[in-house]
């Protein structure tokens, strides 16, 4: 059945090392995307997420705009971050590995998203959501995104791990919801 990312009330976050020291998080503001969700058999779920790489935001704007421009993201060439997956692996009641491609910069890479069913409710308005939580690690050098600057201590200003963090609500599309009715 389809769902649709409810923007309002979810979140794709990441953090990244500042310095080998501490940690800078963030996150997109802008993403869309729908979930194919098979309740009965997960393993047949597919997932289309398209992320707004301008849509960054780490709280500082120096920052986001450096984040935006060639050296990283380069939004102007390149405004999107697609995830499309390829499969689901059920590891768990409520959990499982969602296998899926990841591409930034036209570079198109493997990822696999740790996924936790965090359970459904029917909202005031008689809309059903479903809610989710993800995480992975990946290394943002796999995309070519290598800029880096070397410090005077040792070491460089950003590290090389990404750690995502995703807090997604979906909403049951109408129709979907209809059908299921009428079934």
């Amino acid at each position: 059945m389809a769902w649709q990312i409810d923007n309002a009330h979810s979140a794709v976050q990441f953090t990244v090392r500042h310095m080998m020291i501490s940690n800078v998080r963030g996150m997109f503001d802008k993403f869309e995307g729908t979930v194919d969700l098979d309740e009965n058999n997960p393993e047949n779920t597919t997932v289309h997420v398209v992320i707004d790489t301008a849509s960054i935001n780490t709280r500082q704007e120096q920052r986001d705009n450096h984040l935006r421009s060639g050296d990283f993201f380069d939004a102007e060439n390149y405004p999107q971050m697609v995830f499309e997956s390829t499969r689901v692996e059920r590891t768990g009641e409520d959990t499982a590995k969602l296998h899926g491609n990841l591409t930034i910069r036209n570079i198109t890479k493997p990822v696999v998203l740790d996924v936790e069913y965090v359970g459904q409710a029917k909202s005031p308005w008689g809309t059903t959501s479903a809610g989710f939580n993800a995480s992975a690690k990946i290394n943002r050098k796999d995309w070519d995104l290598t800029w880096n600057q070397g410090l005077e201590t040792g070491g460089v200003l950003v590290g090389d791990d990404i750690k995502i963090n995703i807090e997604l609500e979906l909403v049951k599309q109408e129709s979907a919801q209809a059908a299921s009715a009428g079934a």
